[in-house]
């Protein structure tokens, strides 16, 4: 089965990347999964998302983060 493709479109969601065909972001894919939400957790929680949806926005994360940007990230003290 191929992945639902990442889309994004200026008046959708503020032009955020989501999963095509609903308003759920790739940003709220990576911060429930982050939070500790099982792939299951937010399937139940977001019917329209599918494992195939879920790889797909991790693929693109990712893919976004292999760009030549550099983010600095503060570093926390001891």
């Amino acid at each position: 089965m191929v992945a639902p493709p990442i889309v994004s479109d200026p008046n959708v969601m503020m032009g955020k990347p989501l999963v095509a065909g609903t308003r759920i972001t790739v940003e709220l894919i990576l911060e429930e999964l982050a939070a500790g939400t099982s792939v299951d957790e937010l399937i139940v929680g977001h019917p329209a998302l599918t494992p195939e949806a879920i790889s797909a926005a991790l693929r693109f994360a990712a893919g976004a983060l292999r760009a030549d940007i550099v983010y600095p990230v503060p570093r926390q003290s001891a």
